[in-house]
């Protein structure tokens, strides 16, 4: 199955009482006055029905005076009880992709609520700017990939990537299928033709990056050290595995000594059995298509790529979209930089060569704000990564990687902004940065190729 193309937004115009969006670039998603720390999901899924069940149990602390709240959650999903603090509320609906509860007692802010939502339905993606994001049946089994508002497609959530929280999954389906999903399988329980899996993510996670995925997959052992690298994949891909991911390892390797350490306790890569037009990322799990695994190292790139994400993404997450090149710059320009440590190119040919093709390319993007449109533009990857080698050429390679160490340990696991990069950047160089961020970040035209003096 090849990923969908990018349809036109659909839906039931947003309700004027959520039109107060927390991020312009997803309107009609994140809700304020509450504060999400846990998300407990106890799912049931039938891959030949499409069929999921789920009871959600999500751990909040309201942030202000609280008689009505929202969570994001598909209209493809029917909540059928709900209650808050173990009583029913006054009444709850749902439509246009929000479920309302109205409460019979104001809760007081810093008070914690436990809302509990049972709910069931047909999952399905949810349509975007973008294109379809979020559950979707495979041609056996299930992908989920909810950049950036998918995750209300499979659960109750505040759909805002500010929004961090610890999650336990657990779900429950048919037993020739195996699931991987976010952080550390803590359970596997088979009975009566099905088996049970619990995850664990201890660390705070976005819900756009919490991932089901759902395939006659075998587990192979990648890797035990720096960490834990586990794959899984159809065993008729097995005989390709080692030509395409191979050098996973050594990936980790360099990303561990330039980046700091790898920020959770393990990862994993899911090959599909299907074809995807790009890989998914998800806290530690990668996802790529039956394409990208085909013997020869033509995907390479984009395996580093996405694990770089699990530092710039997962732990460090952006606070708004209009950041995103803090994500994806800074993945891309991984990308340039294991091009040199495995000998295909340095990190400099590598800047000439993309900087080559944005000169070609029309000048009308603004990176550090590049609007919902074009936020997945892949100018914005390549100038964000540009970035970093303009901020590189401009500090020296070890003030460049002193500072690396200090974003990912500082910010690990938080939600982080460009001013955040900025004031830290300006620690380590001794002069003014303000004119690279603003030519590089702010302004359409594009700036002379930074050079490195030695590269």
């Amino acid at each position: 199955m090849v990923r969908k193309s990018a349809r036109p937004k659909l839906g039931a115009a947003p309700n004027p009482q959520h039109a107060r969006a927390v991020d312009p670039y997803i309107p009609g998603h994140g809700n304020p006055g509450y504060r999400i720390s846990r998300y407990d999901l106890e799912l049931d899924y039938k891959v030949p029905s499409n069929r999921l069940e789920g009871r959600a149990t999500i751990t909040a602390t309201a942030s202000e005076p609280l008689k009505r709240f929202s969570l994001d959650l598909s209209d493809s999903l029917n909540p059928a009880k709900v209650s808050v603090n173990g009583r029913r509320p006054q009444r709850f609906s749902h439509r246009g992709g929000k479920l309302d509860i109205t409460l019979a007692a104001e809760v007081p802010a810093g008070a914690a609520m436990t809302v509990a939502i049972r709910y069931a339905g047909t999952p399905r993606p949810i349509r975007s700017t973008w294109g379809e994001v979020g559950w979707e049946e495979l041609t056996e089994g299930v992908i989920v990939a909810s950049q950036p508002s998918g995750a209300p497609s499979w659960f109750p959530c505040d759909d805002h990537p500010a929004s961090k929280a610890s999650y336990r999954i657990q779900i429950t389906t048919d037993s020739p299928y195996r699931v991987v999903s976010n952080g550390v399988l803590t359970s596997r329980k088979v009975a009566a033709g099905h088996t049970t899996w619990v995850y664990e993510q201890a660390a705070p996670m976005a819900s756009y990056l919490a991932t089901i995925q759902i395939g006659a997959y075998e587990l192979v052992k990648v890797a035990e050290k720096p960490v834990p690298i586990r794959a899984a994949l159809p065993p008729r891909l097995a005989r390709h595995f080692q030509g395409s991911f191979g050098n996973q390892e050594r990936i980790m390797r360099a990303f561990t000594r330039w980046f700091g350490p790898y920020p959770f306790p393990e990862y994993t890569v899911v090959v599909t059995d299907d074809t995807l037009e790009i890989p998914v990322e998800a806290q530690t799990v990668s996802i790529f298509g039956a394409n990208h695994c085909d013997g020869t190292r033509d995907a390479e790139r984009l395996v580093a790529h996405e694990l770089a994400h699990q530092w710039f993404g997962n732990s460090l997450t952006l606070t708004r979209w209009k950041d995103i090149w803090l994500h994806e710059g800074f993945a891309c320009y991984s990308e340039w930089m294991w091009a040199q440590e495995c000998g295909e190119a340095t990190t400099q040919q590598m800047a000439e060569r993309y900087y080559g093709k944005l000169a070609a390319s029309r000048a009308d993007i603004i990176v550090g704000d590049p609007g919902p449109q074009l936020m997945f533009d892949d100018r914005v990857y390549k100038r964000g990564a540009l970035t970093l080698h303009a901020l590189r050429a401009a500090i020296g390679d070890p003030a460049f990687f002193t500072l690396l160490h200090e974003w990912t340990s500082e910010y690990a696991h938080e939600s982080v902004t460009t001013d955040a990069f900025v004031t830290l950047a300006a620690k380590h160089s001794p002069e003014p940065l303000r004119h690279l961020w603003q030519s590089w970040l702010y302004d359409a035209p594009l700036p002379p190729l930074p050079v490195l003096t030695a590269n």
